[in-house]
């Protein structure tokens, strides 16, 4: 089971209904940790309905490793019902070994949410980082402040993989749930969040 932050507005796994937002998964993937983030529409802002980070050990074979990550995404996407997932591209890795670890990792996210019927969307980091604070080229720890500010939700993710994948979830809604160019990333963020936020209300 991932380890997992719950907010307050939780909900039982139901769909919303048509016209009043959808749910968005989060996954920012990787071998050693995957973060995921279920985010809702809220009165004012996107809500966190859950987060966590799926933890693996270099103890573990790569195979047993793999069946964790994916487990652990199936009993999100089992337990908060998302209608479409947004998966973070990499580009780079420090080294071959890191590459290939990166995208097995990927691949089962992908999976993970394909078989769950869900639809895909993948954006770059510097995509996310462009939506989240209007800066492709931010450092971490300026897309974790600003993760806080635009969403609501009862404490800290827990892990900054968590607060990447409510990052890459925050990146699909202020895009429409359409990948654009970097320079048309900051194209009515906040006008998109608030659209999604006051669906709730609908």
């Amino acid at each position: 089971m991932p380890d997992r932050r719950v907010t307050p507005a939780q909900a039982p796994a139901q769909a919303p209904a048509a016209g009043r937002g959808q749910r968005v998964l989060g996954i920012d993937p990787g071998l050693a940790a995957t973060g995921w983030a279920v985010l809702g529409p809220g009165p004012q802002r996107p809500c966190v309905i859950a987060c966590g980070t799926i933890h693996t050990t270099p103890a573990d074979d790569g195979a047993a490793r793999l069946v964790k990550i994916a487990r652990g995404l199936r009993d999100a996407i089992g337990a908060h019902a998302p209608q479409v997932a947004a998966v973070e591209q990499a580009l780079v890795a420090r080294s071959a070994r890191s590459a290939l670890a990166l995208g097995e990792a990927r691949g089962v996210a992908l999976l993970a949410a394909a078989e769950a019927g869900l639809p895909v969307h993948e954006y770059l980091p510097m995509h996310v980082k462009q939506a989240v604070t209007g800066y492709g080229h931010a450092e971490k720890g300026q897309v974790e402040r600003m993760v806080a500010r635009l969403v609501t939700q009862d404490g800290a993710p827990g892990s900054s993989h968590a607060a990447d994948a409510i990052a890459i979830a925050l990146c699909h809604i202020g895009r429409g749930g359409l990948p654009r160019p970097a320079s048309r990333a900051r194209r009515s963020t906040r006008a998109a969040w608030t659209a999604f936020a006051a669906g709730a209300g609908r």
